[in-house]
């Protein structure tokens, strides 16, 4: 059941009956539905839950702001107080998804009984690449100026563009650049929420190196999950495997 959060600035799926004990947060270009699979089987064992539509997908409306996932996580806050009340949910967190949830299990400690992470960009890729949107900002301010022609801002797009952002536009598209950049080490420090991550071998989006290299950040109990054979899209891949998972940590 789709409903309404916070007057309509969110909108979630429902899934079974009762006080739902789980938030799905799902990744970048996505939607909720990505994690319907698995809290339909959790519905089934009598597990009630909650699939938010980030600002900007899905059945919600863009955000009031260009931020990253630090915002992202201050809007969600009070919504989830609004969901679940006083209790502490298990929250999910799929690729960006997991950068919110991680925000939030950093800056409100009391919100959450486990984080669930995958996929989960936390941390840059050592010794990777980047491609910097600041060059591309750049190109782009010479565009409004009148100095590029509209054939090499496009050239631009291409070439300091992810998938991701050659497909974004407006306002997604700008809350894209100011995320790409973003890196987590000081919240991963904060987190004192039992944390598990589940993670595809062949994620090639974010290595399973990443998660590695993440727990080692952490100081609160952590778990990894390393599920063979699947790769980024685990919620889609891998929905018995990660709705498994989930049911081992609901209080």
């Amino acid at each position: 059941m789709l409903k309404a959060f916070a007057n309509g600035q969110l909108f979630g799926q429902v899934y079974g009956d009762g006080t739902p004990q789980i938030l799905w947060l799902h990744g970048w270009g996505r939607s909720g539905a990505d994690f319907a699979p698995s809290a339909e089987i959790l519905a089934r064992g009598g597990v009630a839950s909650v699939a938010l539509d980030l600002p900007g997908f899905g059945a919600s409306p863009l955000p009031p702001f260009v931020g990253g996932a630090r915002e992202y996580a201050d809007l969600l806050a009070p919504v989830v107080r609004e969901i679940f009340g006083d209790s502490m949910p298990t929250v999910v967190g799929h690729s960006f998804g997991g950068r919110v949830a991680t925000v939030m299990a950093a800056r409100y400690p009391d919100m959450f009984s486990h984080l669930i992470l995958t996929g989960a960009p936390l941390l840059a890729r050592e010794g990777a690449r980047r491609r910097s949107p600041g060059a591309y900002r750049a190109v782009k301010k010479l565009a409004a100026l009148g100095l590029v022609s509209p054939a090499r801002l496009e050239r631009a797009k291409q070439q300091y563009g992810s998938a991701d952002y050659r497909a974004a536009t407006g306002q997604l598209r700008d809350i894209l650049v100011a995320t790409v950049g973003e890196s987590y080490e000081a919240e991963l420090a904060l987190v004192t929420t039992p944390t598990t991550l589940v993670w595809g071998a062949d994620d090639r989006d974010v290595p399973v190196t990443i998660a590695r290299r993440s727990i080692d950040q952490m100081k609160a109990a952590t778990n990894l999950v390393v599920l063979e054979h699947v790769g980024h899209l685990v919620p889609v891949q891998a929905a018995e495997l990660l709705a498994s998972e989930v049911s081992k940590v609901i209080r």
